[in-house]
Formats: structure tokens, sequence, C-alpha cells
């Protein structure tokens, strides 16, 4: 059949290789150039190596310990029983993981994982080296590729997607085939601060949204703790407080353990909380130590971040660095099956934009690039197969938002990403939602129709984050990544 794949991370490079290789005409279509996107920017690696002592059942539990009781044990158990068959054909098509002098893949560890299972590659330039890959294999298939393409809208008529309309070049056009994938990413900037590449707007979750496709667990974005305090956002991996750097105060306390017993390897959520407000306390950053890993091991674990941080005037092997959150990935989705399928017959969704049920409440560590692996594979298997189980039903929407209470504020994007990390980041309270959604509606009932990419792109952050902010306001408990500081009563 005809299929077109949408982006191309690793989730929908890896379902382009393999419905092609499964005799699908393909076609993939790409924002920017091919290979953009969020994967290319990956430190940390990919989770699903297990050494002695570990297994993929404890994989499993780590998984859903991290995701607070919501992922979906279905879906975590196909994570890690595909992980190994996934790193193996990483590493057919050219990915070249560290290895020790023996020859055996060097394993590392980052928060709430009990054992270190993780391989790398590059040290911390593990995304890159499998973006270079993939869109290597890619190239030599002769898949025709789409790149500078804007996913407007899916094309959906009886209630099946049988294609896209894009904007190329200030032209519209549409494309159509009887197999829709869409990899589009997550949506880091609907925050001020984030660590996505410009161009992560939540296009093809907002596409789904409109095409009535079940979306859920919005309101679960994940905030890395650590990012360089030194504009532009730049990450300090995880993987550097799992080889043994700590989080320190003013004082240099390591105040983590004061949080959780886990220290600086607890979930990310609680970590990112706790920076936050230390950094308030103190009204100072706090700060990374690394200094007792050495200048050598430094440059040779973490070259990119040892060179990055020195271009930008630390040394971070002498002195600690100051770190503060930033939004990093969204847990929630297009909600799918085990094999990627939607709620919309003809439409699939794989990694980031999609909501496996994998991550529940909260993402754990390099569970991301796995997830990518897995679930694009399994969708290119499934373009032909019939569903298994019952799909969500679609969800009816009004077609303009619900009125706001009026706001003087003009709409921009800086202003509603600073919104966003106001009232709907790392704590949420309820005045402070309602508010946002106040705004965001008005902002959208008073909009102007779309003309060019920048404006759809506006269009699409005010609709997730209406999306958001409800789904947000809808859970009145704290779980994961979802923090509601209690009201004050009598206040």
């Amino acid at each position: 059949m005809n299929v077109i794949v949408v982006g191309s991370g690793i989730a929908g490079l890896t379902a382009a290789l393999h419905a092609h290789e499964s005799g699908h005409a393909v076609t993939l279509v790409t924002k920017g150039a091919l290979g953009d996107g969020s994967t290319g920017f990956a430190q940390g690696g990919v989770a699903g190596v297990y050494g002695v002592g570990d297994s993929a059942q404890q994989h499993a539990q780590d998984t859903l310990d991290a995701g607070a009781g919501l992922s979906d044990p279905a879906a975590v158990s196909m994570l890690v029983a595909d992980g190994s068959a996934r790193i193996a054909e990483l590493i057919a098509r050219g990915v070249a993981f560290d290895r020790s002098p023996d020859g055996r893949l060097l394993l590392g560890r980052e928060a709430a994982h009990s054992h270190a299972r993780i391989v790398h590659a590059g040290g911390d330039a593990t995304g890159a080296a499998i973006s270079r890959a993939l869109t290597a294999a890619v190239r030599e298939t002769g898949i025709t590729v789409v790149d500078g393409a804007f996913l407007v809208d899916l094309v959906v008529v009886g209630g099946v997607a049988c294609g896209i309309r894009m904007l190329v070049d200030g032209t519209h056009s549409e494309l159509r085939a009887a197999g829709i994938i869409l990899a589009t990413g997550g949506a880091g900037h609907l925050y001020a601060h984030t660590t996505n590449p410009v161009g992560t707007t939540g296009d093809g979750i907002t596409a789904a949204v409109r095409a009535g496709a079940a979306v859920a667990d919005l309101e679960f974005v994940q905030f890395h703790p650590t990012i360089l305090d030194a504009p532009p956002a730049f990450l300090i991996s995880e993987a550097v407080r799992g080889e043994g750097a700590t989080l320190i105060d003013a004082d240099g306390h390591r105040f983590m353990f004061d949080v959780h017993p886990d220290g600086e390897l607890a979930p990310r959520d609680v970590v990112s909380r706790a920076i936050a407000r230390q950094a308030a306390a103190q009204g100072s950053p706090v700060r990374l130590d690394a200094t007792m890993l050495g200048a050598a091991t430094l440059a040779s674990r973490f070259p990119t971040i040892d060179r990055v941080t020195r271009e930008r005037g630390f040394d971070w092997a002498h002195d600690p660095i100051p770190v503060t959150p930033a939004a990093h990935y969204l847990m929630g989705g297009i909600v799918t099956d085990l094999d990627g399928r939607t709620s919309i017959p003809g439409l699939f969704a794989v990694g980031e934009v999609a909501r496996t049920g994998v991550h529940g409440a909260n993402r754990l560590a390099s569970n991301s690039l796995l997830e990518g692996a897995v679930f694009g594979a399994r969708a290119a298997a499934a373009l032909s197969m019939p569903a298994s189980a019952p799909l969500p039903a679609p969800t009816s929407r009004e077609d303009d938002p619900l009125p706001g209470r009026a706001t003087t504020s003009p709409f921009s994007r800086p202003a509603l990403q600073q919104l966003m990390w106001d009232h709907v980041g790392l704590l949420r309270t309820d005045d402070g939602l309602t508010h946002a959604l106040d705004v965001i509606r008005s902002w959208r009932a008073n909009g102007p129709a779309p003309r060019d990419v920048a404006d759809h792109e506006d269009a699409n952050l005010l609709l997730l984050a209406e999306e958001t902010v409800s789904a947000a306001l809808r859970r009145t408990e704290s779980v994961g990544a979802h923090f509601r500081e209690p009201a004050l009563i009598g206040v």
C-alpha cells in the first residue's frame, strides 16, 4: 500500500524503513531537513541491554515505578520484550555504541533505573549517531522524501484517514495514502524554557485533535532537571548524575537526599521540583558538581557537554555549574494501541506524538529512543493487519474554543510560553490553571486565520495549550509530573 510517514526522528525513520522493507510504497514527509527533530539532540542513550543481575522484568518494573502507577503494563511489557531486537537492529544499521576494550557494550545508569542498562554512542551523542545511521539507511533505500513540508491537517473521508494537507514553500498541497503514520514529536515550545529544538510545536497532535482522534495525558509534561543556566538552553545529561555528579545548594550542601532516598537519581519530576524550590529559596541557581569525575573522564565520557560548557565559559572539571529545569518531553499525546493504531482507522502515531501508555505520569530516562524504535517498527508491521482489540472512540470537539474571560494582553508566542511556564509548569495551582485557560481561550477566540507556517504553529500551540490546561484542571490530584499545590485555606 501507499504509506505516508510524517516526521524523521527515530520513530519516523524506523517506521519508514520497516514499511519499505515490508513492500509498501513509502513517502516520508518532514518539517525540516531529513533527520531534524529531537532525536539528534538526545545525549543519554537507549535502555534495554541487561547485565548481570538485571532483566527485562526489572526494566519493566522500573518503568512502572517511574510512571507513578499510570503506565499500561501491557505496553511496558511490549517495550522491554522488543527492546533487545531494536537495539541489535540499530547496531546492524551502523550505530556504533560505545564499547569497552574487550568489545562489550558499555552500560550507563540514569535516574530511577535499578541497574546500568543504557547503551550510548559518542559518550553523550547517542541521538546524533542514531539519526545519522537511520537517515543514511533511508537515503539508501530510495524512499521518497519531502522535506521542508509543514503538516497543516489530516485528510479524513468517511471516518478514515487517507492523506495529509501540507504547506511547502508557501504552497498548499495534498498527499493521499492508505496508511498515515504520525511521528512528529512533542511540543516543548509551549514553554518559555525547553530543551526541544525549534519546530517542536505540537503539529501532529493538534492535527489529530482537529480530526477527532482521542488524546490523553497531555497534563504530563516532563521537565528535565539539569539544563545549563546560561542561555541558549543546553541539556546536561542525566547520565552525568548517573556517573556520580551531585546537586548542591548555595552552601555546597548536597540537598537531594533531604528530598528523596535516591538522591540525585530520584525520578525526574522529583529532582526538577526540588531544584526549582531550592533555587527559589536561595535566590540563585542550584549547581551541578561533577568535579569529582575529573577532567579526563568528563572529556572522554561527555565530549559534547565538555565542549559546550567550556565554550560558555565554564570549567566544569574544576567548578560546579549552574543548572535549572526546562520542558523536555510530553508523556501524553494521541492514544494508540500496542501497534500504534489511533482511534481513526488508517492513522497511526509513534514516538513522542503518541500516548502508548508506556510512560504513565513520568517517563523513565532513556526509554524515549527505545519507544520510538519499538513502536515505529510495530506500526509498520501493523499497516496491513486488522486491529486485535477495540480502539478508543473518536472524540467530538467543537470547532471553536469556549469563550474565556476577555483579556487585554495581546497574543504573542513568547507571552503564551511564559504563561504556560508560570502556571502550567513544574508547580500548578487551581487559580493559576484557571487563569491560564481564560487567557488562552480569549487568544484563540480572537486569533486571525493562519496564513504561513509561523501562524499555523502559533495556532497549534494555542490549541494544544488549551487541551493541556484543560487536562491539568480535570486531574485534581498530584501524580508524577503533574503537581498541584494545595489551595491556601482562608487566605
